[in-house]
């Protein structure tokens, strides 16, 4: 991943700042160890890699060996992966690899449910930028290991023309002729509408994309039998695991979800030490 190690280096530097207190007070001298990672609690496998990278980045010597890879379901108790090396590092590494292998765990763990609850339908299941700032690239990676999909990275990959940006322009035809204008043909052209009434000005505009903002599902309904498949139709808003059902049988062929990476709880791994 780019820019990963120093993504580490940021998170490691944030937690030893000047050193270990604790860890050079009682271990003043090198000491062999072995570590376990252990899933407290089923869940699906992401950043493995990158937990791995912790530990190495503080001592290249040190053996982190996987028992799993990203994407495998981890049943409870199981041994995620095991280590070793000199016990300073270990404890040293131990939460910031496990703050991120846990976040990261559980963004994958949460879209394998919204995934399993869309399977059959033709919907696809994707993230927003609603991440953790820094975080962003490990994030929509754990989306994908989770079997979700990745909508824009950031500002500069794509157009998405919403409510503010049609305000600001003067409404939605004249925003999506300016994007045309300036973006390359390769850039789809996305729109957020709330209404039938902008929906039919969206396709008339010629929008690739048509985001479907807070509609209730007969109206979601509706639109998708007036895009007529001219336009990729993307729902979005008020999505949770209780309607995103509904929301698929719609026909949308896109369902973004918000709380897939800013509401996913930490999956409970745990690291034990153990002398060799």
């Amino acid at each position: 991943m780019i820019g990963l190690d120093r993504l580490i280096e940021n998170a490691l530097l944030e937690d030893l700042h000047t050193g270990d207190l604790t860890t050079l007070a009682v271990l003043p001298e090198k000491r062999p160890a072995g570590g376990r990672l252990i899933a407290k609690e089923p869940l699906v496998l992401a950043g493995i890699q990158v937990a791995a990278r912790v530990f190495q980045m503080l001592d290249p010597e040190t053996v982190f060996t996987p028992h799993f890879q990203d994407g495998a379901s981890v049943a409870k108790g199981a041994v995620i992966a095991e280590m070793r090396g000199d016990a300073a590092i270990l404890l040293q590494g131990e939460r910031v690899a496990l703050n991120l292998l846990q976040r990261m765990c559980g963004i994958a763990t949460l879209t394998a449910r919204y995934c399993e609850a869309v399977r059959g339908t033709g919907a696809r299941v994707t993230d927003t930028r609603k991440t953790t700032p820094g975080l962003r690239q490990l994030e929509k990676y754990a989306v994908r290991i989770g079997g979700g999909s990745n909508h824009r990275f950031g500002l500069y990959d794509g157009v998405l023309i919403k409510e503010n940006h049609i305000t600001a322009a003067g409404g939605i035809t004249i925003a999506v002729q300016r994007a045309r204008a300036v973006v390359p043909h390769t850039i789809r052209v996305e729109v957020e509408t709330e209404t039938l009434e902008q929906v039919a000005e969206a396709l008339a505009a010629g929008a690739d994309i048509i985001m479907l903002d807070n509609m209730e599902s007969a109206m979601m309904r509706r639109a998708v039998e007036m895009a007529g498949g001219k336009a990729l139709m993307e729902a979005s808003g008020g999505v949770n695991l209780d309607t995103i059902g509904a929301i698929a049988a719609t026909g949308v062929d896109i369902i973004s979800v918000g709380a897939l990476t800013h509401s996913a709880r930490a999956m409970d791994i745990s690291m034990l030490l153990e002398g060799y």
